[in-house]
């Protein structure tokens, strides 16, 4: 008799939800304190929403960058008012944004991968370091379908490159996921994902996402694909020493 695979069953959404929900729990137990960095995105308002509601003790904050879409903050006012609870904005330091833009110009991040990496380090690594200041652990919305850099992570890891770990509860979250939750919880979301924005970061460096394209093909689009991480997500993490 020949056998016949059996493919494996996906996980309910209660399952998906439980699971998420122990990752946090073993976060708040083991690694407070602990913040959120919410992108935002489609991960994030199902973070904030489940954080929110079930976790009060993390912090949560967004990076303001200065060039956000402007459906990107009213999302944000969405949000708050859904929830009734203020979400702390990072900004980039004027002085560090002064000095790019005297260097390279408003727009400079178009000359070449080493000043757009200048751009997301001022706008975005650097606040980011600030906003982490004091934290044992911060949390993500990153999954393993964004790009194969992604795919290798662990749910909870040590991130070498800030000094603290990483904590990704999303992450075998397939797409279907992410809008089954939203939709069932009525989750305020950025409008732009009607409009084919897979991956929302700053305006001038994201566009809809063409069929057939991945998912992240919005993202710094005229760049190669190996290149499009913003400084924040990509590096290895290693077993803390």
């Amino acid at each position: 008799m020949v056998a016949v695979p059996v493919s494996p069953v996906s996980p309910s959404p209660t399952e998906r939800i439980d699971a998420t929900v122990r990752i946090l729990e073993e976060a708040v137990r083991n690694y407070s304190p602990l913040t959120y960095s919410c992108s935002l995105g489609l991960e994030g308002v199902v973070l904030t929403d489940l954080i929110w509601t079930r976790f009060p003790e993390i912090d949560v904050f967004t990076l303001d960058t200065g060039r956000l879409h402007e459906e990107t903050r009213l999302l944000l006012e969405r949000l708050e008012l859904r929830y009734k609870r203020s979400m702390r904005v990072v900004y980039p330091e004027a002085a560090d944004l002064e000095n790019y833009v005297a260097a390279h110009g408003m727009n400079g991040f178009y000359k070449g991968l080493e000043e757009r990496k200048s751009c997301c380090f001022v706008r975005k690594v650097a606040p980011f370091r600030r906003a982490i200041e004091g934290k044992r652990a911060w949390v993500t919305g990153v999954r393993r379908s964004h790009s194969e850099t992604r795919a290798s992570g662990s749910e909870i890891g040590w991130d070498c490159e800030y000094n603290l770990y990483k904590v990704s509860p999303l992450l075998d979250w397939t797409d279907a996921d992410i809008w089954n939750y939203v939709r069932a919880h009525r989750v305020p979301y950025n409008t732009l994902h009607d409009r084919g924005f897979t991956s929302i970061g700053c305006a001038p460096c994201t566009r809809a996402v063409q069929p057939g394209e991945q998912p992240r093909a919005g993202r710094w689009w005229w760049e190669q694909v190996e290149t499009r991480e913003c400084g924040l997500q990509g590096r290895v993490r290693a077993v803390k020493p």
